[in-house]
């Protein structure tokens, strides 16, 4: 397999592991609307939940935004 390739897959898996993510979320936050908590109960939640998110899915997205660096930088 070239690296081309394994580069492919592996931004492949990382973008279908954030859209499980997305969805494991979603459905987190449409549950908290169907239980009978007070506000400052599902604020505190629903802030936990975007926390958690952020910390999950930030890292994958900006792994796939990285620049590709193919060489090492000439020395002067």
């Amino acid at each position: 397999m070239s690296r081309e390739e394994q580069r492919r897959k592996i931004r492949q898996e990382r973008e279908g592991l954030i859209e499980e993510l997305e969805a494991i979320y979603h459905k987190s936050f449409e549950r908290l609307t169907e239980l009978d908590l007070g506000e400052g109960s599902v604020a505190r939640l629903t802030q936990l939940l975007l926390r958690s998110r952020e910390a999950a899915i930030t890292p994958l997205q900006e792994e796939i935004e990285a620049p590709l660096i193919t060489c090492a930088p000439t020395q002067a």
